[in-house]
């Protein structure tokens, strides 16, 4: 599954990275503590966080992650959404919360 597939079908709002929605998901990883998934995420999953500041960039950049989801109708601050335009990285939206997302997320790419 590809982000772009993601977003379609569970209608995320796209804030950012329109240009690399066609990286591959190959799983997903939710947390709100940094240092938790700069240990643990994997390259390629989606970040599911209610984080919207710009360290949360650093670490999607330095595991490779395919795309950062916001939870809770959460916006990235300016200087996130500035780092992630710099980066290519997308940064997904959605009003729904961690729980459910995190539930959507996994039967979407375990289809």
């Amino acid at each position: 599954m590809t982000v772009k597939e993601l977003v379609e079908i569970m209608g995320l709002t796209v804030f950012c990275g329109q240009e690399n929605l066609d990286r591959e998901i190959k799983g997903g990883y939710t947390s709100d503590l940094l240092s938790d998934v700069m240990g643990h995420a994997r390259e390629g999953q989606v970040w599911i966080t209610l984080q919207t500041h710009k360290n949360v960039l650093a670490i999607a950049s330095l595991k490779e992650l395919a795309a950062i989801l916001l939870v809770k109708g959460n916006q990235p601050e300016p200087d996130m959404l500035e780092q992630a335009i710099e980066e290519g990285i997308p940064v997904l939206g959605t009003a729904e919360e961690t729980f459910e997302t995190t539930g959507k997320v996994f039967q979407q790419i375990n289809k």
